[in-house]
């Protein structure tokens, strides 16, 4: 966001403007339907999605209030680079964090982690009411899809959707996000467990309607451009800063 463009929010929203600038956000879920058919967000639909929330971002005090972004998810959200080594202000929560307030400066942002390292999605969901909901997010990621390979793609879909349902009836924003790279598994190959993890999550946002941040998608150009995915890891299932980087530049595509 340019200065010009937070300069502009900020006086809408200060007269009391700023809902009627973005009236068709207030109403518009988070996709639009086109034939009949819902797609993943566009670039210009991305910019809407969070509106409400970004309202809130540049409010001043005393008018503004603790927006809470949560992350749930396994290890990679947790911080782990070569396990056990936990490299929390190198994590893309907080690398999102620190983008975040160089263009809100007046923003009070509790980032807030659930994520366990090593659980899958159906671990995630059993205890999603009392260790996720009881934080009031008002903004949840979701990001299991590198653990979920140890269940079924079934068990997956379930505990997913359980999730999603769940957060949609509190009214929160939602954006799942697909598996950072496995340097095990050919990230050129289409048909590969993590592959069809990153499918499903894909068309259960298109089904409800909620936000994706496509990671996968986004290493998979960097290697068709000719980088290597070796450069972007701590370890074999694990970013290093520079990979968690490329997460928290796609986060921030909806602020």
């Amino acid at each position: 966001m340019t200065t010009t463009r937070r300069n502009f929010l900020k006086s809408a929203s200060i007269a009391g403007v700023l809902t009627t600038f973005l009236s068709p956000v207030s109403t518009y879920g988070s996709m639009r339907e086109e034939s009949g058919k819902t797609h993943v967000l566009e670039t210009e639909e991305k910019d809407e999605y969070l509106a409400g929330i970004k309202a809130e971002l540049i409010k001043e005090w005393p008018n503004n209030r603790t927006v809470n972004l949560v992350f749930h998810g396994h290890s990679v959200p947790s911080g782990y680079f070569r396990t056990p080594d936990v490299e929390t202000f190198q994590s893309y929560p907080f690398l999102l964090l620190k983008e975040l307030k160089k263009i809100y400066p007046f923003a009070v942002i509790n980032v807030i982690l659930t994520c366990i390292g090593g659980e899958n999605s159906e671990q995630g969901a059993k205890r999603f009411k009392k260790q996720v909901l009881n934080h009031r997010p008002d903004v949840l990621f979701v990001d299991y899809a590198l653990n979920d390979r140890r269940i079924s793609i079934e068990a997956s879909h379930k505990a997913m959707e359980y999730m999603i349902k769940e957060g949609l009836k509190k009214k929160m924003k939602i954006i799942l996000l697909t598996s950072t790279p496995d340097q095990k598994v050919d990230i050129k190959d289409k048909e590969t467990d993590l592959q069809k993890l990153n499918n499903q999550l894909i068309d259960l946002a298109k089904k409800y309607q909620i936000g994706l941040v496509d990671n996968y998608a986004a290493f998979q150009k960097l290697v068709s451009s000719g980088e290597k995915i070796a450069d972007y890891m701590s370890q074999v299932n694990h970013p290093n800063e520079k990979g968690h980087q490329v997460v928290a530049n796609g986060i921030m595509k909806y602020f």
